[in-house]
């Protein structure tokens, strides 16, 4: 993350760029909520006549969708410059049909903080899991999505006398 794009890095700002961001509006995907320490976050993602599939239900894309890059953004506003962040892997397990608006919650416990920096304090990888629960409008869970990340310290930020080049 550069200077700029550090000091522009705002809950709010985050928020509004991601409203507007393409993929997001045209599928549907409203972020509703993003805490001001990037630990918590809202999604909805509604149902339009152009997000339906054959079944009259969301589409499955667009529920996966709703998922990415939710994490990796919340990490990147809470460990800043001297991390990479990036999605690793994703899968996402279809329980029953969306048939109304969704909902999804991101939450990243202090536990889990404290795992992922103790895990990079000297330079190496870290590999957190995460497990989202998207829910219709009466909370019934309709799909469970399963999102590794990689999390390491940039090399300039690496105190270790060890492996100093990303893999």
């Amino acid at each position: 993350m550069n200077k700029t794009l550090e000091m522009l890095y705002k809950p709010n700002i985050v928020k509004w760029a991601l409203n507007s961001w393409p993929p997001f509006w045209g599928a549907g995907i409203k972020i509703e909520s993003i805490s001001d320490d990037f630990r918590e976050a809202k999604l909805r993602l509604k149902l339009r006549w152009w997000n339906k599939n054959a079944n009259r239900s969301q589409y499955g894309g667009s529920i996966f969708s709703l998922t990415d890059p939710v994490y990796s953004l919340m990490l990147m506003g809470i460990l800043g410059k001297r991390y990479y962040v990036w999605d690793k892997e994703a899968s996402i397990n279809f329980i029953k049909p969306g048939q109304s608006d969704l909902y999804a919650e991101f939450l990243i416990s202090q536990a889990q903080l404290d795992d992922i920096l103790a895990v990079t304090a000297n330079g190496d990888k870290c590999f957190p899991e995460f497990i989202i629960h998207v829910k219709d409008k009466e909370g019934t869970v309709v799909s469970e999505v399963h999102r590794k990340l990689y999390v390491r310290k940039r090399p300039k930020y690496r105190t270790s006398g060890g492996d100093m080049l990303p893999s």
